[in-house]
């Protein structure tokens, strides 16, 4: 039997504590011998990351760094690869000073690197040469930060002053990432310069690392592999063999390929349209993994779909590893076993392992730690629905989420609100894979469509370059027409259409409300809404990103003036929540500010909550909460229902 109750008001099993407390973050899977680690964060401890490590066939997990140990980089601001381990040493970036901390024991470190304006991302150890390989970004000097490829010292000197910052092994470019050193100490790794990102064009090179101790280092006889003006080549691997493996988009998919130095030239693996690796807003990640020099096991990405694979260097044949719709991030592998964070369809993420089929066979996973202890009867699981619609520029991809309850159904004839959410990024991804914050609306009544609009990853190059100039316009498009598509198929009531955002999705959303009418709502959580303010105060790695979506600044700045929603403030003309965080620096607080105030001069109803001591996104518990009890409060008054849960009321002027 199910109760009939309003869409929004149902009772949910999705409860705001499983969004924040009861649910931790996993990432950064890495093998080390018969050991599995990785990577989890805690938002009851205001998102305090930590290593933890659990032997690879099974048994107890312990907390590996000091219990005060905040594991994080800030390398291009975004950070990864955080830490790394070889042979029983794990070295780490402290995200309170910057610093590299070696841990022999667990829960005792010791400091690599002096105090001062440092950090340190995507950490190799190598005891065997005494040393570990890092992206350095270096903030000591006047101007912008200064990347580099260091090699630092694994032994610490005895004497706090004797602690020596890194040899430089690599410079000159304005960013770099993934310095990995093969059996023979040939070094790869991948550079890119301003204006371009990591996913429009990038340089991969290969030298030699020769010397003996800080004093010695150094890369000799440095040759250009792949990448290009309009290439994206990036994640190389060594095989045991020699072998380089790296993923270039030069057909217009990113692809796998292998490279030898004995004849320079390189050829695919299996040459497809899905692409193998995301973008690279971060480092240290793992899209696919060196098996041995026969085998690789890799992630991809087919028209939004996800699999993981086993794939043959020899003959290019895939064999999947994982059921249809099981994806995979942070692989790892070592002792005939693999190690992945799952995301599945129908419950929530786990570290899992399998123990590696021969060519031909399936992988039978067993869950070693879970993101959520939630578990949901699959009547009561809202899966995705891949759905398209057209554009001027053509097909337009996303994932549509119907309103599910096991225990609830609305009255006969009535359709759901609709939340449309636009990603951040812009060059991002919005994947099928189950999500509890997706959930947490499903669940209550309302229907979800996560829009991967033009400038998304995971539908090609050119896919992604629609976004290039048009930054604020496609976009926008995209998210108004997916969602009055929704309406006009009878999933969702025209009427009652939100757009919702975060950052760069935060933008879209403002100016969907200011350069649109589809929308009865919007909710946007730190949005940008100064395009000229972003360019002209933003950290380097996308100090020039915007030259690519919109244009180059200053000569472009008419363009940037016309699509920022400050400028048009006057023409918005549906309800807005703001959720702010008072000490960001991406969004200044005032942007916030004034969005309110101009909804004001409207008499449109307002709401705004500005979180204490939050930067560019919320990671204390108790802002999560009372950010998603805000909106469902918000939403629940717009639309005239009451939300089943007890939250706490906002102050919304202008509405009776």
């Amino acid at each position: 039997m199910t109760t009939t109750a309003p869409h929004g008001s149902w009772t949910s099993p999705v409860t705001v504590d499983q969004l924040t407390s009861a649910s931790v973050g996993l990432a950064e899977v890495l093998v080390d011998g018969e050991d599995l680690y990785w990577l989890e964060a805690h938002p009851e401890q205001a998102g305090r990351c930590s290593v933890w490590r659990a032997p690879l066939a099974g048994g107890e997990a312990v907390e590996v760094t000091p219990p005060t140990a905040n594991v994080r980089s800030r390398v291009h601001e975004y950070g990864g690869g955080a830490y790394g381990v070889r042979d029983g040493v794990l070295v780490y970036s402290e995200m309170a000073d910057g610093r590299l901390y070696r841990v022999d024991e667990p829960g005792t470190a010791r400091a690599l690197t002096p105090a001062g304006d440092l950090r340190f991302g995507d950490v190799r150890v190598h005891p065997a040469r005494g040393l570990v390989l890092a992206v350095r970004e270096d903030h000591r000097g006047p101007g912008e930060a200064v990347g580099t490829v260091v090699a630092v010292a694994l032994e610490p000197a005895d004497d706090e002053a004797a602690l020596e910052p890194g040899t430089v092994l690599v410079d000159g470019a304005d960013f770099y990432s993934t310095p990995e050193l093969a059996d023979d100490d040939r070094l790869a790794w991948v550079s890119w310069d301003h204006p371009a990102m990591p996913w429009d064009a990038t340089t991969l090179a290969v030298g030699t690392l020769t010397g003996d101790g800080p004093a010695g280092w150094r890369v000799t006889d440095v040759r250009r592999v792949a990448g290009g003006p309009a290439v994206s080549a990036v994640q190389p691997r060594w095989t045991p063999g020699g072998t380089l493996v790296f993923v270039d988009d030069r057909s217009g998919w990113w692809n796998l390929y292998a490279w030898s130095a004995e004849d320079g030239t390189d050829r695919p693996l299996h040459a497809t349209e899905a692409e193998f690796c995301e973008p690279g807003w971060v480092l240290g990640m793992n899209p696919y993994v060196v098996v041995d020099d026969g085998w690789l096991v890799c992630a991809l990405n087919r028209s939004g779909l996800q699999s993981v694979a086993l794939l043959s260097t020899a003959t290019g044949e895939l064999t999947r590893l994982t059921a249809d719709g099981t994806e995979a991030t942070e692989l790892a592998v070592g002792g005939g076993r693999l190690a992945a964070v799952l995301r599945h369809p129908d419950r929530p993420a786990a570290l899992a392992v399998t123990s590696l089929p021969a060519a031909g066979g399936t992988a039978s996973w067993d869950d070693r730690r879970r993101s959520s202890s939630l578990e949901l009867p699959a009547a009561a699981v809202a899966r995705a629905e891949p759905v398209s619609w057209a554009s001027e520029l053509g097909e337009v991809h996303g994932f549509y989420y119907p309103p599910t309850s096991a225990e609830f159904a609305a009255p006969e004839g009535s359709l759901p609100p609709l939340i449309t959410l636009s990603h951040g990024g812009p060059t991002s991804f919005s994947s099928p894979a189950f999500s509890l914050s997706c959930q947490f609306w499903t669940s209550r009544g309302y229907a979800v469509l996560d829009v991967n609009y033009g400038g998304s990853t995971g539908y090609g190059r050119a896919y992604r370059e629609r976004l290039v100039g048009r930054w604020g316009l496609v976009d926008v498009a995209d998210c108004a027409a997916g969602a009055q598509a929704m309406g006009d198929q009878g999933r969702a009531d025209p009427a009652r259409l939100v757009v919702k955002g975060g950052s760069a999705g935060g933008y879209t959303t403002l100016r969907a409300l200011t350069a649109t009418r589809v929308f009865a709502a919007g909710i946007s959580q730190y949005g940008i809404g100064s395009l000229e303010a972003l360019a002209l105060d933003t950290h380097k790695f996308e100090s020039r990103y915007l030259d690519g979506l919109v244009g180059p600044y200053p000569e472009a700045r008419d363009v940037y003036v016309e699509r920022s929603p400050m400028t048009h403030v006057d023409s918005l003309a549906a309800p807005i929540l703001l959720l702010q965080g008072t000490e960001d620096k991406v969004v200044p607080p005032a942007q916030a500010e004034e969005m309110a105030d101009a909804a004001r001069r409207k008499g449109l109803p307002v709401a705004l909550i500005m979180f204490e001591g939050e930067g560019h996104g919320f990671r204390r518990a108790e802002n999560i909460r009372r950010s998603l009890e805000a909106q469902q409060y918000f939403l629940g008054r717009l639309f005239g229902f009451t939300p089943a849960d007890d939250v706490q009321p906002v102050e919304i002027e202008n509405l009776d």
